[in-house]
């Protein structure tokens, strides 16, 4: 394995600064019903994958601090399971959602601009994954928003688009 540097975490952070542009461009003037939508009950809507995306950006800028300011600490498995039974993405309408997304990310992006070269290196130590690097948690933050933007267009295609197509419909399988 390399070891991870600047290099490594330049384009994560480019693409995280991405995001939020990429979101209001895409869910800007979308109606209400859109963007509650659920393919499944047990699927989430575009407002509830907005809730989530606001919900990790806050524990991932945690971690960056925490990486930057303690020797390899120790970092939690995030507890995905407990914040869907709590029910903590079916709280506010998708604007509120993508607006605190978007505030949060502003100040994640502003953590990130001022991370030094030598950052990629520093470790933690991950619950399950065992030792990890700031470069890899980078990677994985970009990497869970290209998830989640791929996730928000499928559920976008699948409801207003994909149904409207007529026979043009076998040439795709929208997967929400």
């Amino acid at each position: 394995m390399q070891p991870a540097s600047a290099i490594d975490i330049e384009p994560a952070v480019s693409l995280l600064g991405k995001t939020p542009q990429l979101l209001e461009t895409l869910l800007g003037d979308l109606p209400g019903e859109l963007l509650r939508w659920k393919p499944q009950p047990d699927r989430w809507s575009i407002s509830e994958v907005l809730a989530h995306l606001a919900a990790l950006e806050q524990v991932y800028a945690e971690r960056v601090l925490r990486i930057m300011a303690e020797e390899s600490p120790p970092l939690a498995k995030y507890d995905l399971d407990g914040a869907k039974a709590r029910q903590d993405y079916a709280c506010g309408s998708a604007g509120e959602n993508l607006g605190h997304f978007t505030r949060t990310r502003r100040s994640s992006l502003a953590l990130l601009a001022g991370l030094p070269p030598s950052a990629g290196v520093r470790t933690a130590i991950h619950s399950e994954l065992g030792t990890i690097t700031l470069a890899q948690l980078l990677n994985e933050w970009a990497n869970h928003d290209l998830g989640h933007l791929r996730q928000i267009s499928e559920l976008y295609r699948a409801r207003a688009f994909h149904p409207h197509s007529g026979p043009f419909m076998k040439y795709s399988n929208p997967q929400p």
